[in-house]
């Protein structure tokens, strides 16, 4: 594969400026997918690493947040797939409460602030029931502010499996904060509705 001309890299401190800009939400969708401070903190330190050393394939004038979400995502997905021959299930909330519990405010991060504050217990507790595939959609749109073709190339999924995903993602989080579901009755939501989270 040609290299890219240097007029169409970004200059070395630019790009930096801009990766940098980028670390809150990168952090952000980290720890959505790790669920662990110091997890989500590896996987950004390895998705910045990739991302400098690939620096001459990024192209000027395309989105930066959507190449290093893709990053991050592709890095994920490859921690999961080493990792899924030794990989073990835990009751995360469980694990998140006795965790809040045992370790007081001592354990808040800024970060963890951040979060814990621009999400309401509910939404973020409904959110967290959601299957992993369904969160990851709805988080990178809703959250990320991503497009559906750039959700469709991070998570590596035809754009219209996305927008099942978002659509799906959305209805069950409507019908966990509402206590409403399929088989009670009550109405679903409108198609495709619903605002951001």
């Amino acid at each position: 594969m040609p290299r890219r001309t240097p007029s169409r890299t970004l200059p070395a401190a630019r790009f930096g400026d801009e990766v940098l800009a980028l670390l809150s939400p990168l952090y952000g969708t980290a720890f959505r997918l790790a669920r662990d401070r110091a997890a989500a903190e590896d996987l950004v330190q390895d998705t910045l690493v990739k991302a400098l050393g690939a620096r001459d394939r990024f192209e000027a004038g395309t989105n930066l947040k959507a190449w290093l979400f893709a990053i991050l995502h592709n890095t994920w997905r490859n921690r999961l797939r080493d990792a899924g021959r030794a990989r073990v299930d835990v009751d995360s909330g469980l694990v998140d409460g006795a965790a809040a519990l045992g370790a007081g405010a001592a354990a808040d991060t800024p970060e963890s602030l951040m979060l814990r504050d621009s999400l309401d217990v509910d939404l973020q507790a409904a959110l967290d029931e959601l299957p992993e595939h369904l969160r990851e959609a709805v988080w990178l749109r809703d959250v990320d502010e991503l497009s559906y073709a750039e959700i469709a190339r991070v998570l590596d999924v035809p754009p219209g499996t996305v927008m099942s995903r978002i659509s799906r993602g959305r209805r069950g989080l409507f019908e966990r904060l509402t206590g409403r579901t399929k088989e009670s009755g009550a109405p679903a939501p409108a198609a495709g509705g619903g605002g951001r989270i």
